[in-house]
């Protein structure tokens, strides 16, 4: 119990970088598909200085009798990962399951990536405009006004357009701001203390992540039921087994529902169309499939599909983000400076 204390002290609560995860992720697999077991992959992950602490917990904690999950919790591992490695208990395949959790993770580190990049240079853009627009409103246009509001009446009011652009323009950034800020409190504090179920019907408010949470949750279910059915369990062992998770609370509330219709004798597959955040798609491949096997490699198969589709509308959605803002930030100097020099030019005509 000392050593333990020792190493969590010296590991911190932040743990591992993602990058640093990776690489623990993808040495363990390597290790383990060499022949190694689990315990001497371990210990010789611990060679790497960088990963020697973590894998000190881990080892630690699998010794103490925890199962492979709540190891890696302890050595504070991304969420998703955990989620992952809860089901090796069920399915046995541990260097598959790593394997698999790695390329999962690393794909993730690369989405987030892609949008940070793309994102960073329209941010820097937004902020320097938004202290050109504050000085405009503030400085340059009341000035104007009053320049005007005795020579031309039309190029007075050229002005106050230009002034409610920028005020509206101004509104919808802060109303964007607010609303990433609300999202950000809520995914951290707020919907630990709302039930599941209303937090579903939050998300179906959202446009966008409404659809990316559809797809993200019919992978991971796919990915899980497809690997347990490799096990040989019925299908309410393997329910009952999704419903114990806590790291996808989505995945957990439906499995428990579809628990309670399996209770009453009724097929998985009268309760998937009524899922909001479960592909349809799957409702078919429940419906056809009564061999296990074949329903084991459809799931499979569909959720390597999901992840492609996944990963394709992400990269779309990455291209067009920056010629978007560009366009509409674009659109919104030229009106501004059009009608700034419209009135000059009225007023020098008038001279």
């Amino acid at each position: 119990m000392g050593l333990s204390l020792r190493i969590y002290s010296k590991v911190g609560k932040k743990g591992l970088s993602q990058q640093h995860q990776l690489r623990f992720l993808d040495r363990l697999s390597r290790l383990l598909s060499t022949g190694y077991p689990l315990i001497k992959a371990l210990e010789a992950v611990k060679w790497d200085g960088d990963l020697k602490l973590s894998a000190g917990v881990i080892i630690q904690s699998l010794k103490n009798g925890s199962p492979l999950d709540k190891a890696f919790e302890e050595a504070y591992f991304h969420p998703s990962i955990i989620s992952y490695l809860y089901f090796i208990q069920a399915n046995g395949d541990i260097q598959g399951s790593i394997a698999k959790c790695a390329k999962m993770f690393e794909d993730s580190m690369k989405h987030k990536k892609k949008i940070r990049d793309t994102v960073r240079y329209p941010l820097i853009l937004l902020f320097i405009f938004s202290i050109l627009f504050y000085f405009l409103k503030n400085s340059v246009l009341p000035s104007f006004a009053d320049l005007f509001h005795t020579n031309s009446k039309a190029a007075a009011a050229s002005i106050h357009l230009s002034l409610l652009v920028i005020d509206i323009t101004t509104t919808l950034l802060i109303a964007f701001m607010v609303l990433l800020a609300l999202a950000v409190v809520f995914n951290g504090y707020l919907k630990k203390f709302i039930s599941i179920d209303k937090q579903i019907g939050w998300y179906q408010l959202i446009p966008v992540y409404r659809h990316y949470l559809k797809i993200r949750t019919s992978f991971f279910f796919a990915t899980h039921f497809g690997m347990m059915l490799r096990t040989g369990m019925p299908f309410s062992k393997i329910l009952s087994y999704m419903t114990k998770q806590d790291k996808l609370p989505i995945i957990s509330y439906y499995s428990s529902l579809m628990e309670e219709e399996l209770k009453k004798g009724l097929p998985i597959y009268s309760l998937l169309t009524q899922l909001s955040f479960l592909d349809r798609q799957l409702t078919s491949i429940f419906r056809r499939n009564a061999d296990m096997q074949e329903l084991e490699k459809d799931l499979l198969v569909y959720a390597d599909m999901i992840m492609e589709e996944l990963e394709r509308k992400i990269i779309k959605a990455i291209t067009l983000i920056q010629p978007i803002f560009f366009i509409l930030l674009a659109g919104v100097i030229i009106f501004i400076y059009i009608t700034l020099m419209w009135p000059m030019f009225q007023l020098i005509e008038s001279i």
